[in-house]
């Protein structure tokens, strides 16, 4: 499906005891509760996206409001309803969720855990949200998460990639379809040795905090079985914006390899500094320097430019799979084709996870027969599901964690349009990046019991 027709239109059109840490909202009765937080009345419910509307991943955060939109659209039956035709479940029907029409609030993140959590909060305790999604930052994540669990609600994670979200930091109520640091390890490393060599020297700069390490953690990990050596791993600050500082080093290191476990804007600016540094010129060690980005998508290749191209990394889905690898991915054309004719241009993968995320919530919700946490936390664990452009997909009891392909790209060195900037390289097989649930960078932490709140 080609966008390069298109005419780019606006952003957005326009285990804790029960109730712990949050007090309940006020305009609820008790009895009106029936039993668990903000159980809806009337004839609508109220979901909660909360999501970076400033700060580094703020064009990651902008995308997602746009899937929420959409995917509240299709569920109330407007649009074309999208993936609702090609998921495998069929318990949705463009009335709502369980008769009820969806109405949703908005809340922003900053990419900060202390403002995600006051947001999700006032969602929660103020408009009377039943769910919450969002979040482009693992740090946020992984607060959101702990709160709802707090307060009885769902948490339907959106784009977070550190093994704490469903290793040490998992919970209950919480659920993430995004694949993560340890799955970006095991689906690259091959790769990497294959393209690039087993006799490599790596240089790592980690953005300072859960994602960022767990990141670094599973790529040193995967790297160095198959040969690699890791020389030096250096903390960048999440508000840093120029990284000069933190590439000169890299020129006297001896590595021949630089790993940007950076995200949004923070890989961009690092990217950049990288490139006008000249290391993408540089031979080291009698081998042509080279640069990897773990994670990342095409948003981010199109703040990089023309920086991008040759790079290596990973994401959890990408708007062409279902053209160029068939079949098996059904349901991306119909996200894409749905997103496009709103928006004027393909999905990033923050969208997709986002959209997909709030349709797993409302068929849960209606095979259940409930709104209730725990009914959704029965529906979803151990759910088998397809059609959502992923291939098979499993929602694993033991950690709520979604197992799935892992798709490893490349920046693209011709592409045809702006939107067309990564290419596909390899989809590894769900099977080569599962790991059992008490692998060691998973380690820690307990899924508990879910709280329905009230």
């Amino acid at each position: 499906m080609s966008f390069s027709n298109l005419t780019r239109r606006g952003l957005i059109k326009t285990s804790a005891a029960a109730g712990a840490g949050l007090a309940l909202p006020t305009y609820l009765s008790a009895a009106s509760h029936a039993g668990y937080t903000n159980a809806p009345e009337g004839d609508t419910v109220t979901l909660g996206f909360n999501v970076p509307q400033s700060g580094p991943y703020a064009d990651e955060g902008a995308d997602e409001l746009r899937a929420f939109e959409l995917a509240v659209e299709h569920l109330n039956g407007g649009g074309d309803g999208g993936m609702m035709q090609t998921f495998s479940s069929k318990a949705l029907n463009g009335t709502g969720i369980l008769g009820k029409k969806v109405q949703y609030v908005t809340g922003d993140t900053q990419t900060k855990s202390d403002a995600a959590r006051a947001s999700a909060k006032s969602m929660i305790e103020k408009d009377g949200a039943v769910m919450i999604s969002g979040g482009s930052s693992s740090g946020v994540a992984v607060a959101v998460q702990a709160l709802c669990q707090e307060a009885g609600v769902i948490f339907m994670a959106g784009l977070t990639h550190a093994n704490d979200t469903t290793g040490k930091d998992k919970r209950a109520n919480g659920f993430r379809h995004f694949f993560n640091s340890y799955m970006s390890g095991a689906a690259l490393a091959p790769i990497l040795a294959n393209e690039y060599g087993k006799d490599r020297k790596a240089y790592h700069l980690t953005a300072d905090y859960n994602w960022g390490y767990t990141t670094e953690e599973a790529v040193r990990s995967s790297t160095e079985a198959l040969g690699w050596e890791t020389v030096n791993a250096v903390k960048t600050p999440l508000t840093q914006t120029d990284f000069s500082a933190y590439i000169a080093p890299v020129l006297q290191s001896g590595a021949d390899v630089l790993v940007l476990n950076h995200y949004g804007g923070n890989m961009v600016n690092s990217l950049t500094n990288a490139v006008q540094f000249g290391l993408r010129d540089k031979m080291v060690n009698g081998k042509k320097f080279e640069i990897v980005v773990p994670l990342y998508s095409e948003l981010m290749a199109r703040g990089a430019g023309a920086n991008i191209k040759g790079i290596l990394g990973s994401q959890n889905w990408d708007w062409k799979l279902e053209d160029q690898l068939g079949s098996r991915y059904s349901g991306t054309n119909a996200f894409v084709q749905s997103f496009g004719t709103k928006y004027g241009f393909p999905p990033s993968q923050a969208a997709h996870t986002c959209y997909v995320q709030t349709m797993l919530y409302a068929d849960a919700v209606t095979r259940a027969g409930s709104f209730n946490p725990c009914a959704v936390v029965e529906a979803l664990e151990g759910f088998e599901f397809d059609g959502m452009g992923n291939g098979p997909t499993l929602y694993r009891a033991d950690d709520h964690q979604c197992f799935k392909d892992v798709v490893v790209v490349k920046g693209k060195e011709n592409p045809e349009n702006e939107y067309d900037l990564v290419e596909i390289v390899e989809v590894t097989p769900a099977d080569q990046v599962t790991y059992a649930p008490d692998h060691e960078q998973f380690a820690g932490g307990s899924l508990g019991s879910c709280n329905a709140g009230a």
